[in-house]
């Protein structure tokens, strides 16, 4: 029964769309629920990832260095935090950081890459997915270039 629930929170994540019950399942035994006290550092900018959170419950901020007057809440629950985590190990740009009683699902990058190999058409869905993102970030950013120049 856990393993379903694992799989059902994963189910609620947009990103976890692009696979089918049993990869969220696969994906479910290997991921580890986690919790988090208020103002504990999730992860740092500058860490190096090594997979992604599904927000269950609570609050978190994300900010940028020089940033902490301004945050950015998520709340909602099934967001993906640090999605670039599952496919690359680059340092993260932003801190997260709980603002009140957080649990999350932490995907490790391992299981999501092993089973992007296992299932060519789950990579390919993955890549198109990460692309569709970056570009309507590129675009959000483009439409406000030249306000901030």
């Amino acid at each position: 029964m856990q393993l379903d629930d694992t799989a059902t929170i994963l189910g609620r994540a947009e990103f976890f769309e692009i696979c089918d019950a049993d990869q969220r399942r696969l994906l479910a035994f290997a991921s580890e629920r986690k919790k988090f006290r208020p103002g504990t550092v999730i992860y740092a900018s500058g860490d190096v990832p090594e997979g992604a959170h599904v927000l269950i419950s609570g609050t978190i901020a994300t900010t940028q260095d020089g940033g902490e007057s301004n945050p950015y809440l998520i709340h909602e629950q099934g967001a993906l935090i640090g999605a670039m985590g599952l496919v690359v190990s680059k340092p993260r740009p932003v801190t997260v950081k709980a603002i009140d009683s957080v649990e999350t699902l932490f995907v490790p990058r391992t299981a999501f890459m092993k089973l992007a190999n296992q299932y060519p058409a789950l990579a390919a869905r993955a890549a198109e997915r990460i692309r569709a993102e970056l570009l309507g970030y590129l675009g959000a950013v483009s439409s406000v270039r030249g306000k901030i120049v």
